[in-house]
């Protein structure tokens, strides 16, 4: 037998052994009502199996297929994450009161994505549905009443606002930073000591200065200065970390200093630039979302809080799913950006240089 052969064979039992063996556990399990008291060992060592199980898979797929097996396996894991969940709570190792079962939770979104509160006078959504209807009956001052109820287009609108207004001023500041050592030390210092205190704490601060303590300027506000110091530091070292050879070269073909920075210094700190907004974006969600927990009458965070207090978990939960969803889209739009600005990552990524 020749030695592709035999590695395929190899490969082929090891698959094998990883299924029995996963499935000889989970019958263990079952046959000595062992998932009752030892569930966190059971679902730990399942972890482990399947991880096994999925390497084994791995290795046995093709080139040509190798992107359709990462795809499924980031994708299958959380939904066997989900279907765990599920089981563990029919067999009601888990409290459905506490931990609904995801199919509760899903059933909820649906609820909250249609449902209008009379309490609150507000809605998930803002019942877009309705607006050709409000636009004939009532004009634009009805379709802006109906944005206006919305708790997503709340949260969003001042993420929006807040990461813009903290991104731009962040940008500027870590380039001079990072080009310029007097710049760097009078900053550095103070940007190192404010940085680390907690955004929330903020936002006490905020309410004093605005004009409005319980309007949108303070929450913004905070928004945009966790973003700033994240891009800011980011920023600042995507700059000095720029290799020389690249200010060398430009220097030899007689850039000036414009050119010097508009085609070495932005192109050459990018990369790093973009991955401080990703943390700030990041951050900004986390941060208003924190904020509307203690202070607002409309957001995910308070939809969030308003069914805790009154125990309506399965749509707690399901306000947690939608800041999830919110968190998964405004990431993959700045990625979809930072395509656009950095047309050369594509191309390294699919010729990378030969080592």
């Amino acid at each position: 037998m020749r030695a592709p052969e035999l590695k395929h064979l190899s490969e082929n039992r090891k698959l094998a052994l990883a299924a029995l063996a996963l499935l000889i556990w989970n019958l263990g399990m079952f046959g000595f009502s062992l998932w009752q008291p030892l569930w966190h060992l059971g679902l730990l060592v399942n972890f482990f199996f399947i991880v096994a199980l999925a390497e084994a898979l791995g290795r046995r797929v093709s080139t040509r297929h190798k992107r359709i097996y990462e795809r499924a396996l980031a994708v299958g894991f959380p939904v066997l994450l989900l279907l765990a969940w599920e089981l563990i709570v029919g067999a009601e190792i888990l409290n459905p009161r506490w931990f609904p079962p995801p199919s509760k939770i899903a059933v909820a979104l649906w609820q909250l994505a249609v449902d209008y509160d009379p309490f609150t006078k507000t809605s998930l959504l803002g019942r877009p549905w309705l607006i050709p209807q409000k636009l004939v009956s009532e004009g634009w001052l009805g379709v802006q009443a109906l944005i206006a109820e919305s708790h997503l287009l709340a949260t969003l609108m001042r993420v929006f606002i807040g990461f813009i207004l903290g991104a731009i001023p962040g940008i500027v500041i870590g380039v001079l930073m990072g080009m310029n050592r007097t710049v760097r030390l009078m900053l550095d210092t103070t940007l190192s000591a404010v940085y680390v205190l907690p955004k929330i704490a903020i936002f006490p601060i905020m309410m004093l200065i605005f004009p409005n303590p319980f309007g949108e300027g303070p929450k913004i506000a905070v928004v945009a200065i966790a973003a700033f110091f994240l891009v800011t530091i980011n920023t600042m070292a995507g700059v000095r970390d720029i290799d020389p050879v690249y200010i060398e070269a430009g220097r030899n073909y007689g850039a000036n200093r414009l050119q010097m920075f508009r085609h070495v210094i932005i192109p050459g700190a990018m990369p790093v630039i973009f991955a401080g907004l990703r943390l700030a974006l990041g951050t900004a969600l986390i941060v208003i979302v924190a904020i509307e927990f203690v202070r607002a009458k409309k957001g995910l965070g308070y939809l969030t809080l308003y069914y805790w207090e009154i125990l309506v978990t399965e749509r707690m939960y399901a306000g947690l799913v939608v800041v999830m969803m919110l968190g998964v889209f405004l990431t993959g739009g700045l990625k979809w950006l930072e395509r656009k600005v950095m047309p050369w990552q594509r191309e390294e990524q699919k010729h990378p240089p030969d080592k």
